[in-house]
């Protein structure tokens, strides 16, 4: 493995925005795992791409048409990455022998001489916003429980790097409040989701820490800015 899993980590967390993150992410992980081939895909709210990036193919377009129109109906790895929200490769999902008898690899992956594949999810507000997917070609080893595992850090830190980018982005439009200013920015971030719509266990589910955390930082956030409910609260900033 020719990079280091801290320097892919400080290269995702140090981005400004989600072209940036999603430019840094490609150009450093595709050492890490040795694969000839590898990809992000941002997914809008009805389950379409709102983004691609592929490395490795020459006939990209091709790829990607044929992966929406076929590959993600019958993919057996983003299924199960899209129910566990976890990274799976195909050796997880089908028994011994059925890769090249699914339906991917024949109508899809064999085309590409696709020999292993495996899939690690973005998630944000509780569902997958978007997945990362490597494959190895030709005569090169299957994934194995250490690439899961380490698929399984990275993909933490994308989702969470992404969900503050998000919060960024959102919070310049949202609070022109001075009453802003009493809010520590992860108060800031928890208002944000909270103008949303979103409930304590969504909002944990985004920020990477516990309900109750959410719960209590809502408690600190109404004494400051003197409020009775996370309405009043948004009204306010």
């Amino acid at each position: 493995m020719s990079s280091s899993l801290h320097q892919l980590f400080h290269a995702i967390a140090t981005t400004k925005d989600e072209h940036e993150l999603r430019m840094r992410f490609m150009d450093s992980v595709g050492g890490y795992f040795n694969v000839q081939r590898w990809g992000i895909h941002m997914f809008n709210e009805d389950s379409s791409y709102s983004a691609v990036e592929v490395y490795g193919m020459s006939n990209i377009d091709n790829f990607i048409e044929l992966d929406a129109e076929v590959g993600r109906n019958v993919d057996p790895v983003l299924r199960y990455v899209t129910e566990r929200h976890a990274p799976a490769h195909e050796e997880m999902v089908l028994p011994v022998g059925g890769w090249k008898q699914c339906e991917l690899y024949q109508n899809c992956c064999a085309y590409y001489d696709h020999e292993h594949i495996m899939t690690g999810p973005i998630v944000g507000t509780g569902k997958l916003v978007g997945a990362v997917h490597f494959a190895r070609i030709g005569e090169t080893p299957a994934f194995n429980y250490q690439d899961i595992t380490d698929l399984s850090s990275i993909c933490m830190h994308l989702s969470a790097s992404i969900a503050a980018l998000k919060t960024q982005q959102t919070q310049q439009n949202i609070f022109t409040s001075p009453f802003s200013k009493l809010l520590t920015p992860r108060e800031i971030q928890i208002a944000e989701l909270v103008a949303q719509g979103l409930t304590n266990k969504e909002i944990g589910a985004e920020l990477w820490i516990t309900q109750n955390s959410v719960k209590q930082a809502l408690k600190r956030m109404f004494l400051k800015l003197k409020v009775s409910s996370r309405t009043e609260m948004v009204a306010k900033l």
